[in-house]
């Protein structure tokens, strides 16, 4: 048996890039929920004014295609000099944009942002959702779709042998999400596993700052030397910026 991808439901929820490809078709709007770090990043440098260029890793090409579009690529955290920018969001908030003249970004990811580039062809429009963010993103959203169904994607992690590892950071920032998008249409039509993330969030949405650097994720960045970058990615609502996804750049909606 083949899963249908909740097609019989206006407002759908999913994992990773495979889900992404099941739930995105025939949706308006499709929300990438990356918490750690993607969308957590692509967000503060939004609120900075910079342009992002989602990239689906690190590596030579991507060299070429911030260098063809006169951007700074993003390194990667362990290889940060002064003044670079990483997938780390402090990174963003520690660096002087203005003396470093940087107004566009191409950031690469495994998940969040291979997913975002994965669906700029679908024909849908792709919003960066994280915990900062959740409730303007599902407003806009919500003024917007009309009855129109949305998906939202939670980006999760990688086990070392590549799988997806489902990481409950993007579980509750998409039910972040779903909750806010829900106030506009009183949870109608929506499948059980969006109703799933709700209500994951609602079991922790009142103590958001300590769930979160107790999860995997948030332990991992501590262990690495990193807990700045959770404390930044748990504060909800910190953030009124929407980054939609236009001709491959994300760009703010407020």
């Amino acid at each position: 048996m083949i899963a249908d991808g909740q097609g019989g439901f206006r407002v759908r929820f999913d994992w990773g890039p495979v889900g992404a490809d099941a739930v995105a078709p025939g949706a308006a709007f499709v929300a990438v929920v990356d918490v750690l770090s993607f969308t957590t990043t692509l967000t503060v440098a939004v609120e900075q004014g910079i342009s992002v260029l989602p990239y689906r890793w690190r590596d030579d090409s991507a060299v070429a295609v911030a260098r063809r579009h006169g951007a700074m690529l993003a390194v990667l955290r362990s290889q940060a000099g002064p003044g670079q920018v990483t997938l780390s969001p402090e990174s963003i908030m520690r660096t002087d944009l203005e003396a470093a003249k940087i107004d566009r970004l191409v950031l690469p990811s495994p998940n969040g942002s291979a997913i975002s580039t994965r669906l700029a062809e679908a024909g849908c429009t792709v919003v960066g959702v994280c915990l900062r963010n959740a409730a303007a993103a599902a407003a806009w959203v919500g003024e917007r779709a009309a009855g129109r169904p949305v998906a939202v994607v939670a980006a999760g992690e990688r086990w070392p042998d590549g799988s997806l590892r489902p990481a409950t950071e993007d579980l509750w920032g998409a039910g972040a999400f779903l909750s806010r998008l829900a106030e506009f249409d009183g949870n109608d039509d929506y499948s059980p596993e969006a109703l799933t993330a709700m209500a994951a969030y609602g079991g922790v949405a009142e103590r958001m700052a300590t769930a979160l650097p107790e999860s995997v994720s948030g332990r991992e960045l501590a262990a690495n030397g990193f807990a700045g970058d959770v404390t930044v990615a748990a504060a909800v609502g910190a953030s009124p910026v929407v980054p939609v996804l236009r001709d491959g750049w994300f760009v703010p909606e407020t």
